[in-house]
């Protein structure tokens, strides 16, 4: 019994060590390896992300600034949809008023420059924005059912909460790249800490955080996911069969042939007297 328990031991041990060590090259060294042969080219988004976040926050330490800073990335889910569909990209870099700007910065920093590296600048683009935008669009949709429905709606006075930041589109990369590269360890870190912060403070944001982990989930499984045959029948363009090429035909010498030429008529003589 004992030797079993032991042998049992050395295989969980064995799990661990191999998963942590691809989990390892997966979400450190082959991203370091891209920025070595890339250079800070390959980190650009990161760079206008933290810059994007440190200039608006400056911005809204002026009493007009903080008004043009609303009238740019300011959403609230009372907001109408359209107005709010046009500010939620510049509300990613608009920082939230109850969290502390140069902390998040540099989780801001890192989760944009892994994405980058690893999965590349337009679908880190992608799941930044789809993930914001799903939390954004929920809110609404918890706010319109209003008070009850198993928890799940918020009363009306959670519609003019300042709904900005660039956490969620924070926590839906790092749930993608985890998802993406099978890193279970990144994975419990970031959708176990929503999962903790919408338990311990249920408001808004925290829904929202888990809103995002469970769009980045989402899109993580769907990520090179071949369409089914029938799919693929349909979607394949159908062109005609192109006739089979052949070579143009070779002429052989032959016998000459004698073509006749123009005739001559003879011209009369005429003899003098």
């Amino acid at each position: 019994m004992r030797g079993d328990w032991s042998q049992v031991a050395a295989g969980a041990v064995r799990f661990v060590r191999r998963t942590l060590r691809g989990e390892w090259h997966a979400i450190v060294v082959d991203p370091v390896r891209q920025l070595v042969r890339r250079g800070l080219s390959g980190i650009v988004l990161a760079f206008v992300a933290a810059f994007g976040v440190i200039f608006f926050h400056g911005i809204a330490q002026h009493p007009l600034g903080r008004r043009l800073v609303w009238h740019l990335g300011g959403v609230t889910a009372d907001l109408p949809l359209w107005l709010s569909l046009l500010r939620t990209p510049v509300s990613l870099y608009v920082p939230a008023l109850d969290l502390p700007v140069w902390a998040g910065i540099t989780q801001l920093f890192l989760a944009f420059a892994l994405a980058e590296l690893a999965l590349g600048r337009g679908r880190t683009l992608a799941v930044a924005y789809l993930t914001t935008l799903a939390g954004t669009m929920t809110a609404r949709v918890m706010v319109a059912l209003g008070p009850g429905w198993w928890g799940f709606g918020l009363p009306p006075e959670a519609g003019r909460i300042l709904d900005t930041g660039p956490s969620a589109a924070v926590v839906g990369l790092f749930t993608f790249l985890s998802v993406v590269r099978r890193a279970p360890v990144v994975f419990t870190l970031t959708g176990g800490s929503m999962v903790w912060e919408s338990i311990a403070v249920p408001n808004l944001a925290g829904r929202e955080h888990l809103i995002a982990v469970a769009s980045a989930i989402v899109l993580g499984l769907l990520h090179g996911r071949r369409l089914p045959v029938p799919a693929r029948i349909v979607a394949r363009p159908v062109t005609p069969p192109s006739p089979p090429r052949s070579d143009p035909p070779v002429r052989r010498p032959g016998p000459p042939v004698h073509r006749p030429g123009p005739q001559r008529h003879p011209v009369p003589s005429y003899r003098l007297p």
